[in-house]
Order: C-alpha cells, then sequence, then structure tokens
C-alpha cells in the first residue's frame, strides 16, 4: 500500500507541475478570445511549439502512466478522491509562484478537500 501511495503522490506532483507549466506557457501566448476557423490551425501550433506547453502536457502525459500502474493496484474509490489533493496544491502555486489572488472562500474549499482525502484514506 505504501508503493501505491507513493506512486499517487507522484502521480499528483506530475500533474499539478504540469497545470502549472501550462498555466506560464498560456500567459506568455497571452487571452485566446475567439477562435475562427483560420486562426485555430494556428493557435494550436503557437501552443503546441510553447516550450511551456509542451513540457506541461508530457508531464500530464507521465502522471497519466504512472496513474495507470496505480489504478492496476489500489480501488479506483480509494486513488482517484485522492487526485483531489491536486486543487489543493494547485491552489498553493498559484497563490505563492504565480501571484494569484487566492480568496479565503478558496482556502476554506481546500480545507474541505483536504479533509475529505483523510477521511476517504482511513476507510
Amino acid at each position: 500500500m505504501l508503493a501505491s501511495l507513493i506512486l499517487i503522490f507522484i502521480s499528483i506532483s506530475l500533474a499539478v507541475c504540469g497545470q502549472v507549466s501550462l498555466k506560464i506557457g498560456m500567459n506568455k501566448i497571452g487571452e485566446i478570445s475567439t477562435l475562427h476557423t483560420s486562426q485555430l490551425f494556428q493557435t494550436i501550433i503557437k501552443m503546441l511549439l510553447n516550450p511551456n506547453v509542451f513540457f506541461g502536457l508530457f508531464l500530464y502525459f507521465l502522471a497519466a502512466l504512472i496513474w495507470l500502474v496505480v489504478l492496476s493496484r489500489v480501488d479506483l474509490s480509494f486513488a482517484y478522491p485522492m487526485m483531489g489533493l491536486s486543487y489543493v496544491i494547485v491552489l498553493i502555486i498559484s497563490s505563492i509562484f504565480l501571484g494569484e489572488n487566492v480568496t479565503i472562500l478558496r482556502w476554506l474549499g481546500a480545507f474541505v478537500i483536504c479533509t475529505g482525502v483523510v477521511l476517504i484514506s482511513r476507510t
């Protein structure tokens, strides 16, 4: 079980790092307001050629591979709620490293998520 928990946390960590990398990349690209058919291909190429976006997708791919190993070992009803921790970690990283404004309501939500993860992991 310990090995499975470690793999869950590795998968979560890779997914979180991927999400942050995607956000950094998209900040460099800028807001995408509307996509006309003529701009769709150019926008996709621009995103995929951005190193942060590409790296973020790569990290998500690695996270998914590890997640498949996790699913082969433990019940989905145990493993999947653990992914809720990714929301909490992203919230913390967004606040500290990306300078995003995180409201008290979001922090309260993070506390509820953590409480739920603790409860699920004990049963």
